[in-house]
This record gives structure tokens, sequence and C-alpha cells, in this order.
């Protein structure tokens, strides 16, 4: 196993950062390309949740996939800057491809929660002319190619959103930024721009989700929501709705528990399985 931690180009923010565990090359088949998740922790876009990094990349190498956990920009910050992160991050892995043994074409962003609404924002947007303003990579490089999305936050509705995630991923864009980003996607508002369902395009990637009725913290309206949106645009889509689970699962299992023993469903922790079976069938 290859492990590195790696600044993000054109970023400052010495937080800012990329930590890989990449499978090592093996003499029977040493040029075999593996496809790489991108593990994106939630935490309001103000923390990072600690089960939901390097229990699910051990996970994932187990799963026969490379991957590598991302830290972004948090509060205070202004919209975009952590989406400029996760877009670095996919050109950084792509521009490594070769020497990382990983398959260019199959890069997967896995986002928990505020997380989740990261990589679905780059799912949206990484072809928007607005984001080439902020980003100094072509649509390409950027793009990701499949998402796994762990009880995302999707929208800004007031009767459903997660409040201080949306409140945070906003920050404080100046009123001219906002107001250009807003017209080059014929939106009224910024709490319309990162509202994933009103984002949806034939662009999106294949998108994998899961999520539990009983989510306490991000209704599973959000999901529904998202799901909905990718159907009648017509994405490859796979979704989940577990009965039980509270917020923050992680894994599900007692690899991510926490140490009072909570967190674990045992119907929930099989979505990293059905996750690979949905993206080997894609």
């Amino acid at each position: 196993m290859n492990y590195e931690t790696l600044a993000l180009p054109n970023r400052e923010k010495s937080s800012v950062f990329l930590k890989t565990y990449l499978i090592s090359k093996n003499s029977f088949n040493p040029e075999r390309k593996r496809p790489l998740v991108l593990i994106v922790p939630g935490g309001g876009y103000e923390h990072f949740g600690e089960r939901e990094q390097e229990p699910v990349a051990v996970k994932m190498n187990a799963l026969g996939f490379h991957a590598a956990i991302l830290h972004y920009s948090l509060a205070p910050m202004r919209f975009p800057d952590a989406l400029c992160d996760v877009a670095n991050a996919v050109a950084l892995i792509r521009q490594n491809a070769e020497d990382w043994t990983v398959d260019s074409s199959k890069i997967i962003l896995c986002g928990f929660s505020a997380g989740g609404h990261l990589a679905a924002s780059l799912g949206c947007f990484w072809n928007k002319p607005f984001l080439k303003t902020y980003v100094p990579h072509t649509s390409e490089e950027i793009r990701p190619n499949y998402l796994c999305l762990c009880y995302p936050v999707v929208t800004a509705d007031e009767q459903f959103c997660h409040k201080g995630s949306i409140k945070n991923v906003i920050g404080s864009i100046p009123e001219n930024e906002a107001a250009e980003i807003c017209a080059s996607l014929g939106h009224a508002s910024m709490r319309d721009v990162v509202s994933i369902e009103k984002n949806i395009t034939s662009d999106f990637p294949p998108t994998f989700i899961w999520h539990t009725l009983k989510d306490e913290a991000v209704p599973a309206k959000n999901t529904l929501l998202l799901a909905n949106a990718l159907y009648e645009t017509g994405i490859e889509c796979e979704y989940h709705l577990f009965n039980r689970g509270k917020h923050a699962l992680a894994l599900a299992n007692e690899e991510s528990a926490k140490a009072d023993g909570s967190h674990i469903e045992k119907e929930c922790a099989l979505w990293p399985d059905l996750f690979k079976n949905w993206f080997e069938g894609v």
C-alpha cells in the first residue's frame, strides 16, 4: 500500500490536501489499472467526520479500488472555494494516473453528507463556464466519472435543507460574483445554485445513492428529490433508502462505530458491496 499526503495546487491553505491509499503494484500484473474512489467526508462544511475517512478508504481498498481522502475548504469561506478544491483534486489524480496505475476513466467521488453535496456539485458544474474562472484545468480534467453519495445534503429548500451546510457552502461570496454565477446558470439566487436537484443535466455522472428514512439531520427528502431529478433526466442511478439508521453512519459497522457502540446498522452496512456491484454493472 502506498500512502502519501499531497497539497493541492493553486491553494494557499495548508488544511486543503489529498491523502492517498493506493494499492501496490504486483509482480503478476504490474500494469493493472484500478478505479479510484475519492472520499469526500462530511461535517456540515465546518469540520470533517473522522469516521468517514480512513475506515472507508480501507474498505474501498479491500474491494479492489484505489482510494484517496480529500480535505477541502471549510467555513469561513465563500462559494466556490470547496468546489475548486474537489475539482483540483480530480485533476491531480488524472495527472498522476499513469504513475498511480489509476484508470483515469473511472474516478469516483464518494461523498458523505456535506461531502456528498460537494461531490454532487462537481457532478453538476464540471463543464459549466463559470467554474473555468476559478479552476485552471479543462472540463475533462476535472470531470468525475461516477458518484457514490452517502446520505448527502442535496437541497436548499427551507423545509428540507441542512441549514448549516447551505449557509457555510455559500459563505461570504461577493454580490457581484454571486450575480454572475446565478446569471450564467439561469438561477435567481445562490440557494438555487447550491440546490443539486435544480442543476441536473444530461452531463451528470452515473450515481449510486443511499440514505436512511430516519436520518434526523438530513431528511430523506433530499435524496428523494435527487433520485427523481436523475430519473427525469435519464441519468443512470441506483438508490437505496434504508428504513433504520441515524445520520453519519459511515460504514455502519464496527469499523466506523463510535466508542459507545452506536452507528451500527447491519442493513445499511451492505452499502459498499451494493455500490461495487452497481459500479461493475454500469
